[in-house]
């Protein structure tokens, strides 16, 4: 073999099996090398190599313009001169013979049909008319093939031409092979309407491909002629281009080839399944009879935009997707760019999902094209700009790998090479430079280089794959399982038209109280052409249904229109609620139910985004809420400046709670994410404590407290069992200890100004809510000094201590400041709570007395004591009372009780033989349902309320937050409880 010394540099190679460069070019077939001289032997032959070093395999296009120039002769003669002087000419045949070596034999084995590469004409025309037999059909049909792949590869065309053009030629092959199968059937002619379905129907074409079908017939008299000309066109396709598939046919291939129109208008009516619908998406008639193809068109159209409304369509869709990926071979589904995750099927599968759901109410997204679809889709504002950019951009770059592909061969395939050897790397480097991963350029001196930053185009081109492949997984699972196209497929169609006329009455349908005020929110949100507009009027169908599902629709619309006019600016807001997981419904449900949240919401807007995840809803820990609510007042001089920091942050923690806590009583979390009155009790008071602690810390700095000096907030009541409410203030008191050599009367009024600087910054106002420091609990009560020392705690208790002051401290423990002074008090006061003698008699009586004047004088007047959740029959107070009678009694010999917690109290009683299995469930029931009602009313009403009504709009939510139900069924089941419980009460209380 000769060396190819300089002929190197345009890429041509030694290859032991192929001829060598150096001999086809300087042989008597092509002519353009001087081997002697190492150079072109003119400048045309110059021009030819630059472009053969272009090319995606420069010896496969020698190789096939050698053959081309070896049979150039008689009126074929001129090959090399036309391409020296035609650059145009030059390009197209010189890249579609590197590209593709089936195109390349094509050419090389046809004389003279390099000269289509000179025609302007559309390639389509080549089967127009006039093409009487098969044989003629398959010519024109290369001739079209070869120019498009020629513009594809050397003109620049968009790949949505190409695929367009494909499918142009293949319309008219159809059209042609139909003509010519008329003539199977003599004079007969049926009434006979091909659909074009798939790509095909879609307009979007490969290169290879099936092109699927559907054949209808008019009437029963056609069936019979009309099968004959199928089976014929079918057989001719076959011959000229490419199978034609009928299997998207009713009952595919066990049913008849050709269907009268009403028996496909029976079975879409009775029998298909979700995805023949998906399928009908693309149908488009494209031979034979016109109007037959037209009429069974429009007879399908109401069922194809209905079928997202069956329950089952949109996982039906979801399934489906996750079955393809299961077909792919495992050694294969990394490198299939159709049917593997990341591929075009993924984003097909995303359009056609949101065209089922959306486009029942919108016509515009009723296209078969995937890229027309997905612009329509973006326009309407149901695809994020950016995320339907990357989509179009992903799809484009895919369809391409695709193309080339397939041209490369003109065999169907949808997996990239291997890159598992050098054969797999050649093949890789073909594709890359296929694509125009490229730009070695050929001219001597030049050398090799490397564009896209410094990477060869193999790296260039697996790059560019990886990200959109990336990009289409995440999008993917964004848009086909977002939680909103269910809740939209289950709105009726004519509930997705927002006009005044079908809004108002479907309001009322819905049970809108004010359709006219529920029309003006829906008209100042969706009014215009804006983008927000068209999110909005994708988005209120849903939530319209979702509000109607609340005892009190109009309030959530009212919610929903105040947050969006708060938020409707904000670039994230709309886009979170479309596309961010399940926010929307999170957001209505939260909305619908909770004054109390949508206060918060309206204030923090930000905190939104706690919705978007189950993550993000999750209860923080103590230590979590220490360090943020530290580190909040830390970035601040000013002591206000620094509380409202912290207040800011407790405002968005008491929104992530409470939300927690409507979510999951709805069932809209995951089961380990749920929270019940514990959890949520417990949240509450880890973040009074948290809050005190930071506000604590700024109290003594601000009244220029000396580090020596200990001071320590215990909590008491709710806060003290850690079963805090919404609306619950901090019961707390207030311990110091004096700095060494500090005076007493010093040290008392430094402790006081904490204390009092405390309670100022915490409950001043401002846009948070407040955060209230209750001291009533302390000894003497409100005619007591605010603040003592240890020592006089000690001798307090040890001389004055009443019986009631010993059960207000069964609920005492450290939440703030020094922990060792708050460990010394906790140890003061045991010996009180829990006495070694337990009670005395005339104790037991007293702390019974004063229970029935509590009961008689703190109930409200007017209040019911059968529905009051504190204070009523067998509520709140009935079984905290009877458990701390317990704690006085044996606390000091049993350790279980000597616990803050009512629950965790009780079921130590329970453990200790003090109360029966059954009587300790009555109590904890009925104790668990009042406290959730009691936070239920509090959410509903945005304030703290007691009082259960027995009807209405307050009783049918409450019953809603609490799992939901018949308001009667809920409320009989309240008195149930809290009866039994106040029986229980009686014995055990009073025993």
């Amino acid at each position: 073999m000769a060396g190819i010394g300089r002929l190197a540099r345009y890429g041509f190679t030694l290859s032991a099996t192929g001829p060598d460069p150096a001999v086809l070019l300087g042989g008597t077939g092509l002519n353009l090398w001087d081997a002697t001289a190492q150079r072109p032997v003119d400048e045309e032959s110059a021009l030819i190599l630059e472009q053969l070093g272009r090319a995606a395999d420069p010896d496969l296009a020698l190789r096939q313009l050698h053959r081309i120039a070896e049979r150039d002769a008689g009126p074929d003669k001129g090959v090399l001169e036309r391409l020296g002087a035609d650059e145009d000419l030059r390009i197209r045949l010189i890249t579609v013979l590197g590209a593709s070596s089936a195109l390349g034999d094509q050419i090389a084995a046809q004389a003279g049909q390099w000269k289509v590469l000179t025609h302007t004409v559309p390639p389509r025309y080549e089967v127009h008319s006039g093409l009487a037999d098969v044989p003629s059909l398959r010519a024109g049909y290369q001739r079209g093939l070869l120019r498009i792949a020629a513009g594809d590869l050397a003109d620049g065309v968009d790949v949505e031409t190409t695929m367009a053009e494909v499918t142009a030629l293949a319309d008219a092959t159809l059209r042609a092979a139909y003509r010519i199968a008329l003539g199977r059937v003599g004079d007969q002619r049926p009434r006979l309407a091909v659909i074009a379905m798939g790509k095909c129907g879609g307009d979007e074409l490969n290169y290879v491909s099936d092109v699927d079908v559907i054949f209808v017939a008019a009437e029963d008299e056609d069936l019979a002629a009309g099968t004959t000309v199928a089976a014929a066109l079918m057989e001719i396709c076959g011959h000229v281009a490419w199978p034609v598939d009928a299997a998207l046919r009713p009952e595919g291939g066990r049913g008849p080839l050709v269907r009268t129109l009403a028996s496909h208008l029976v079975y879409y009516q009775r029998w298909a399944r979700t995805w023949e619908f998906q399928a009908l998406l693309k149908a488009r008639p494209v031979a034979g009879d016109a109007g037959v193809g037209k009429a069974w068109l429009a007879s399908l159209q109401p069922l194809i935009w209905h079928a997202a409304e069956r329950p089952e369509a949109v996982e039906d869709v979801r399934a489906m997707r996750r079955r393809i990926i299961d077909q792919v071979p495992r050694a294969e589904i990394e490198r299939e760019i159709k049917r593997g995750p990341g591929g075009l099927r993924d984003i097909e599968f995303a359009v056609q999902l949101l065209q089922l759901v959306h486009g029942r109410g919108d016509e515009t997204l009723r296209s078969g094209n995937t890229l027309n679809a997905l612009r329509a889709l973006v326009a309407g504002g149901y695809v994020g700009r950016g995320d339907g950019e990357a989509l179009s951009a992903a799809y484009r770059f895919l369809r391409n790998v695709e193309h080339r592909l397939q041209l490369q061969r003109l065999r169907r395939t949808h997996t990239v090479p291997a890159d598992d050897g050098q054969a797999g790397t050649l093949a890789l480097r073909w594709l890359a430079r296929a694509m125009n991963y490229k730009r070695e350029e050929p001219a001597p001196g030049a050398g090799r280089g490397r564009e896209r930053g410094g990477l060869d185009p193999i790296t260039a081109f697996r790059a560019d794959w990886v990200t959109h492949a990336a990009e289409v997984r995440r999008l993917h699972a964004k848009l086909l399982y977002r939680p909103l196209l269910a809740a939209v497929a289950k709105v009726p169609a004519d509930g997705l038209s927002l006009r005044a006329d079908a809004a108002r009455k479907r309001l009322e349908l819905l049970g809108y109280a004010d359709p006219a005020g529920a029309l003006r929110h829906i008209e100042a949100l969706t009014s215009g052409v804006s983008r927000t507009a068209a999110i909005q009027r994708t988005l209120l169908p849903v939530l319209l249904a979702e509000f109607a599902d609340a005892p009190d629709p109009d309030a959530g619309l009212l919610a929903y229109r105040q947050v969006s006019d708060t938020l409707g600016t904000t670039p994230w807001y709309l886009r979170l609620l479309r596309d961010e997981g399940p926010v929307a419904l999170r957001l209505a449900r939260v909305l619908d139910s909770s004054r109390y949240l949508t206060d918060l919401l309206s204030r923090d807007p930000e905190a939104l985004r706690l919705l978007a995840d189950d993550t993000e809803l999750a209860l923080r820990t103590r230590q979590s809420l220490l360090d943020g609510t530290a580190a909040a007042a830390g970035r601040h001089a000013d002591p206000r400046a620094a509380v409202a920091a912290v207040r800011a942050m407790r405002r968005r923690e008491l929104f992530r709670i409470g939300s927690a806590d409507v979510l999951s009583g709805a069932g809209e979390l995951a089961p380990a994410k749920r929270v019940g009155i514990t959890e949520v009790g417990q949240g509450l008071a880890d973040l009074t404590d948290a809050t005190v602690a930071a506000a604590l810390a700024v109290a003594r700095q601000a009244a220029g407290a000396p580090d020596e000096l200990r001071f320590s907030v215990i909590g008491m009541g709710r806060l003290g069992g850690a079963e805090t409410s919404y609306p619950s203030d901090a019961d707390v008191l207030f311990v110091y200890q004096p700095a060494p050599g500090m005076k007493d009367d010093e040290a008392n009024g430094v402790a006081l100004a904490i204390a009092e600087q405390l309670r100022t910054l915490l409950s001043a106002p401002a846009p948070d809510p407040p955060l209230g420091i209750d001291a009533d609990l302390r000894p003497e009560g409100r005619q007591g000094p605010l603040v003592r020392s240890l020592a006089a705690y000690q001798r307090y208790y040890a001389t004055w201590s009443q019986v009631w002051e010993a059960q207000a401290l069964l609920r005492a423990r450290p939440v703030a400041g020094d922990a060792g002074l708050a460990a010394e008090f906790i140890a003061l006061v045991d010996p009180v709570r829990y006495p070694v003698d337990g009670l005395r008699r005339e104790q037991i009586v007293e702390i019974r007395r004063i229970k029935a004047r509590v009961e008689n004088e703190r109930l409200p007047r007017g209040a019911d004591p059968l529905t009051h959740t504190k204070l009523g029959r067998g509520g709140i107070a009935d079984v905290e009372w009877t458990v701390q009678l317990w704690q006085l009694r044996h606390g000091h010999e049993v350790a279980g009780l000597r616990s803050t917690r009512t629950l965790d109290a009780l079921h130590a009683a329970h453990a200790a033989g003090i109360v029966s299995v059954e009587d300790a469930e009555v109590l904890a029931t009925a104790w668990t349902l009042c406290s959730r009602v009691r936070n239920a009313l509090t959410l509903i009403r945005g304030r703290a309320v007691d009082q259960l009504p027995r009807h209405g709009v307050e009783l049918a939510g409450v019953a809603r937050l609490l799992g939901g139900g018949d308001p009667g069924e809920f409320l009989d089941e309240y008195l149930k409880v809290t009866r039994r419980s106040r029986a229980a009460v009686e014995r055990l209380f009073l025993a």
